[in-house]
């Protein structure tokens, strides 16, 4: 997708677009991702930072050993960035945050080591054990 593109939390407090686009898009299997969610994995979708206007108020906490902050919106708690500090010009968009998910093409599965054991991967996508 080359238009810009939208999303928000579950109660419309906070609103974004993005109007690049994404570098990336993947399934993360690891422990945070899945504290983060309540969800077996999450689906990140990478954009650069540049390219996102955020409207409302975020709360964020750092996590993964200090290597990323997690921003959630302040009313609701959706879910919506994380910001990886080793990276600070990209952010990782949650895919269930967005509009309209449909169009996106995750390309891999990262931190299968941290997989739940009933999650059964069915696709051909790249498997890696951590990150990329």
């Amino acid at each position: 997708m080359t238009k810009p593109f939208q999303g928000g939390c579950r109660c419309g407090a906070v609103r974004y677009e993005c109007t690049a686009k994404p570098f990336a898009v993947f399934f993360c299997h690891c422990l945070d991702c899945q504290k983060n969610t309540g969800a077996p994995f999450s689906v990140d979708v990478i954009v650069p930072k540049n390219a996102v206007a955020i409207k409302g108020e975020l709360k964020g906490y750092d996590t993964a050993q200090g290597k990323v902050t997690r921003l959630f919106c302040s009313e609701c708690g959706s879910p919506l960035l994380n910001e990886p500090h080793d990276h600070p010009d990209i952010l990782a968009l949650k895919a269930s945050s967005l509009d309209d998910p449909s169009w996106l093409e995750p390309q891999a599965h990262l931190w299968v080591i941290r997989k739940q054991p009933w999650v059964k991967i069915n696709d051909a996508l790249p498997q890696y054990e951590r990150g990329m």
